[in-house]
Protein backbone atom coordinates (compact mmCIF):
# COMPACT_ATOMS: atom_id res chain seq x y z
CA UNK A 1 0.00 0.00 0.00
CA UNK A 2 1.39 3.69 -0.49
CA UNK A 3 2.25 5.34 2.24
CA UNK A 4 3.16 8.99 2.22
CA UNK A 5 5.22 10.06 6.00
CA UNK A 6 4.74 13.80 8.02
CA UNK A 7 7.10 15.88 5.57
CA UNK A 8 5.41 14.41 2.62
CA UNK A 9 1.85 15.21 4.17
CA UNK A 10 2.83 18.25 4.53
CA UNK A 11 3.33 19.07 1.23
CA UNK A 12 0.85 16.86 -0.38
CA UNK A 13 -1.68 19.48 -0.97
CA UNK A 14 -0.01 21.28 -3.37
CA UNK A 15 0.20 18.94 -5.98
CA UNK A 16 -2.42 16.45 -4.70
CA UNK A 17 -5.64 15.91 -2.98
CA UNK A 18 -5.32 15.62 0.86
CA UNK A 19 -8.29 14.05 2.51
CA UNK A 20 -8.90 14.22 5.87
CA UNK A 21 -11.43 11.34 7.04
CA UNK A 22 -12.26 12.23 10.65
CA UNK A 23 -15.21 13.87 11.32
CA UNK A 24 -16.40 17.29 10.00
CA UNK A 25 -15.90 18.80 13.81
CA UNK A 26 -12.70 17.46 14.28
CA UNK A 27 -11.88 18.86 10.72
CA UNK A 28 -12.79 22.10 11.64
CA UNK A 29 -11.11 22.25 15.05
CA UNK A 30 -14.58 22.33 16.71
CA UNK A 31 -13.82 19.30 18.79
CA UNK A 32 -10.38 17.20 19.49
CA UNK A 33 -11.18 14.64 22.00
CA UNK A 34 -7.80 12.88 21.65
CA UNK A 35 -4.77 15.01 19.70
CA UNK A 36 -3.10 17.68 21.87
CA UNK A 37 -3.95 20.40 19.09
CA UNK A 38 -7.69 21.08 17.12
CA UNK A 39 -7.97 21.06 13.32
CA UNK A 40 -6.18 19.67 10.20
CA UNK A 41 -3.09 19.44 8.40
CA UNK A 42 -3.28 22.70 6.04
CA UNK A 43 -4.81 22.25 2.56
CA UNK A 44 -6.49 19.26 3.45
CA UNK A 45 -10.15 18.27 2.47
CA UNK A 46 -12.60 16.90 4.88
CA UNK A 47 -13.86 13.81 3.37
CA UNK A 48 -15.38 11.81 6.73
CA UNK A 49 -15.29 8.34 6.51
CA UNK A 50 -18.70 7.64 7.09
CA UNK A 51 -19.98 9.96 3.95
CA UNK A 52 -18.33 6.45 2.03
CA UNK A 53 -21.29 4.42 3.28
CA UNK A 54 -25.29 3.53 2.90
CA UNK A 55 -27.53 3.53 5.13
CA UNK A 56 -26.82 -0.48 5.84
CA UNK A 57 -22.86 0.16 6.60
CA UNK A 58 -21.62 -0.67 3.52
CA UNK A 59 -19.81 1.39 0.71
CA UNK A 60 -21.56 3.10 -1.80
CA UNK A 61 -22.01 2.01 -5.05
CA UNK A 62 -18.62 2.58 -7.01
CA UNK A 63 -20.04 4.96 -9.04
CA UNK A 64 -21.77 7.06 -5.90
CA UNK A 65 -18.05 6.70 -4.69
CA UNK A 66 -16.49 8.28 -7.53
CA UNK A 67 -18.75 11.09 -7.59
CA UNK A 68 -18.03 11.87 -4.02
CA UNK A 69 -14.41 11.75 -4.38
CA UNK A 70 -14.67 13.60 -7.34
CA UNK A 71 -16.60 16.27 -5.56
CA UNK A 72 -13.80 17.11 -3.31
CA UNK A 73 -11.24 17.36 -6.42
CA UNK A 74 -10.01 13.20 -6.27
CA UNK A 75 -10.85 12.22 -9.27
CA UNK A 76 -7.46 10.00 -9.94
CA UNK A 77 -6.03 13.15 -12.06
CA UNK A 78 -3.82 14.19 -9.44
CA UNK A 79 -1.88 12.64 -6.33
CA UNK A 80 -4.60 11.75 -3.71
CA UNK A 81 -3.71 10.82 -0.07
CA UNK A 82 -6.02 10.47 3.13
CA UNK A 83 -5.16 10.63 6.91
CA UNK A 84 -7.58 10.88 10.02
CA UNK A 85 -6.63 10.49 13.69
CA UNK A 86 -4.35 7.38 14.02
CA UNK A 87 -4.66 5.96 10.96
CA UNK A 88 -7.90 3.48 11.24
CA UNK A 89 -10.64 5.64 9.19
CA UNK A 90 -7.80 6.87 6.82
CA UNK A 91 -7.29 3.07 5.51
CA UNK A 92 -11.01 2.55 5.00
CA UNK A 93 -11.17 6.24 3.04
CA UNK A 94 -8.40 4.45 1.35
CA UNK A 95 -10.13 1.17 0.27
CA UNK A 96 -13.61 3.09 -0.78
CA UNK A 97 -11.23 5.40 -2.82
CA UNK A 98 -10.06 2.10 -4.60
CA UNK A 99 -13.86 0.50 -4.58
CA UNK A 100 -14.13 4.08 -6.66
CA UNK A 101 -11.17 3.22 -9.13
CA UNK A 102 -8.48 6.03 -7.53
CA UNK A 103 -5.38 4.83 -6.32
CA UNK A 104 -4.20 6.90 -2.82
CA UNK A 105 -2.00 6.81 -0.24
CA UNK A 106 -2.06 6.44 3.17
CA UNK A 107 -0.22 9.06 5.98
CA UNK A 108 -0.57 6.08 8.85
CA UNK A 109 1.42 9.00 11.10
CA UNK A 110 -1.86 11.22 10.98
CA UNK A 111 -3.07 13.98 12.43
CA UNK A 112 -2.00 12.38 16.26
CA UNK A 113 1.42 12.62 14.69
CA UNK A 114 1.16 16.05 12.80
CA UNK A 115 -0.79 17.71 15.99
CA UNK A 116 2.03 16.13 18.54
CA UNK A 117 5.15 18.24 16.88
CA UNK A 118 4.20 22.11 17.53
CA UNK A 119 6.62 22.82 14.82
CA UNK A 120 3.77 21.57 12.28
CA UNK A 121 0.75 24.40 11.67
CA UNK A 122 -2.63 23.35 11.87
CA UNK A 123 -5.33 24.94 10.23
CA UNK A 124 -9.18 25.27 12.08
CA UNK A 125 -12.47 26.03 10.21
CA UNK A 126 -13.17 24.57 6.40
CA UNK A 127 -10.81 24.56 3.64
CA UNK A 128 -10.15 27.53 1.51
CA UNK A 129 -9.28 26.59 -2.26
Amino acid sequence: MPVVDIDEAGGFADAGVLLDARAFERFLGEVEPIDPRAGHIPGARSAPSGGSLDASGRFLPAAALRERFAALGADGSRPVAAYCGSGVTAAHTVAALAVAGVEAALYPGSFSQWSSDPSRPVETGPSVD
